[in-house]
């Protein structure tokens, strides 16, 4: 890789997603190879980068990965980029404990420069206080400058540059306070569509950022003796893998373990029904099941497959989407869908009945550790299930979420993080 760098933000709701999606749209249609990474387990930024740059995005995380397998997956994915743009999560020093797998912590292991986005709609000079305080913080998180977003003014963008003047920081330039740049929402608050990034605003970071000075930002100390994720033992080697995948039912998938299989066949539990003969196992990731019932219920023979698959004792991994779909039933504000039925419980998407279950997750089963995360609001319909195993969040904590091992079948909330 020539440079690289990543975009962070004091806080959320600063404009980081847009700056760095609209840059790394800018730099693809200049020419560069741009490769995209994701500080944290989020599955959507992830997509806007791959519909942007032209390909995948990579998720780094310090509690779901060692700092070591970090490293390998930056330079093994970035060996060929010209540029490498890694967007931040939450605030800059914001992790599971402290600063612990914070974006600042991404930065300190990869060795590359912050650039910070700042929300400047309701100040001026005050952000010199803010600023010197990001600087200082931490001697080991090089800060290389500062984009100001939602500024409101010519002359309120010159009284920004007075306070990096006064701090010999670098501004990387601004962008207006414009609703349109904002990043709208859909389900569960996640805009779930896969879209390039509007004209406008490439044309507008291009005017308004030094996009030039950004692309030559780089690695402070490379490293050339370190092995590519890709060499690594994983548990996913040498499996011939059956993937259950579409725009949104089934689509929450860390492309670092799918590259990590020997082989992976695709298929849509909406419309297709799987051959589930030579292969090792059959995965069924996150997503949105919920949202289409109609398609999954109507698709009998599929279910059928995979019922007869796990009662069989094919090796099935369900996450999240997937263990709901292997349950008995989904029951929405508008009746009750029968799904695969391996599992003898009923998931409740009721408006009423959801419930935000959000965080890190380990467990140990079998003698094996498993990490990962957990985000949803569906539901267990009526007594939790009891689970094979204590699952605990990243302080240790024990945390009630179930962990259901039958036959040859794991499956839980928890998307997990296998490398």
């Amino acid at each position: 890789m020539k440079s690289a760098f990543l975009i962070a933000a004091p806080t959320s709701g600063s404009g980081k997603t847009t700056i760095a999606r609209g840059l790394m749209a800018l730099f693809t249609e200049k020419g560069y190879k741009v490769q995209p990474f994701k500080c944290g387990p989020d599955y959507i930024d992830t997509k806007f980068h791959k519909a942007v740059c032209g390909r995948p995005s990579i998720n780094l995380d310090t509690f779901m990965a060692t700092p070591a397998h970090v490293r390998e997956l930056f330079e093994d994915y970035g060996q060929d980029a010209d540029i490498c743009v890694v967007e931040g999560m939450m605030g800059l020093f914001d992790g599971y404990d402290r600063d612990k797998g914070s974006s600042a912590e991404i930065a300190r292991i990869l060795d590359i420069p912050v650039v910070l986005v700042v929300d400047a709609k309701s100040a001026a000079y005050s952000m010199a206080p803010l600023l010197q305080g990001f600087l200082n913080f931490r001697k080991d998180v090089s800060i290389a400058g500062v984009i100001f977003n939602k500024v409101g003014s010519k002359r309120h963008f010159e009284m920004l540059r007075q306070v990096c003047d006064d701090l010999h920081i670098e501004c990387f330039g601004c962008l207006p306070k414009d609703a349109s740049l904002e990043q709208g929402s859909r389900y569960l608050g996640l805009d779930f569509s896969e879209k390039a990034e509007s004209k406008e605003l490439i044309k507008l970071i291009e005017a308004q950022v030094d996009w030039r000075g950004l692309s030559s930002l780089s690695v402070r100390r490379r490293r050339t003796t370190s092995p590519k994720a890709s060499d690594n033992k994983s548990e996913g080697v040498g499996l011939r893998v059956c993937c259950a995948s579409n725009t949104e039912s089934f689509s929450f998938l860390y492309q670092e373990t799918i590259d990590s299989f020997s082989t992976v066949r695709f298929f849509d539990p909406e419309t297709e029904v799987p051959s589930l003969k030579d292969i090792d196992l059959l995965y069924l990731p996150g997503g949105y099941p919920e949202k289409h019932l109609e398609a999954l219920v109507q698709n009998e023979v599929c279910r059928k497959a995979i019922k007869d698959y796990a009662e069989q004792g094919g090796r099935i991994i369900a996450e999240c989407g997937g263990m709901m779909y292997l349950c008995q039933a989904i029951v929405t504000d508008d009746g009750s869908y029968p799904m695969c039925g391996v599992l003898p419980y009923s998931i409740t998407a009721r408006k009423t009945e959801r419930k935000l279950s959000l965080g890190y997750r380990r467990f140990v089963l079998d003698g094996k550790e498993y990490r990962g995360h957990e985000f949803h609001y569906t539901q267990f319909l009526g007594e939790k299930p009891a689970s094979a195993t204590q699952v605990y969040n990243a302080k240790g904590e024990p945390v009630d979420t179930p962990v259901f091992k039958y036959k040859n079948v794991l499956a839980s909330y928890t998307h997990l993080y296998v490398h």
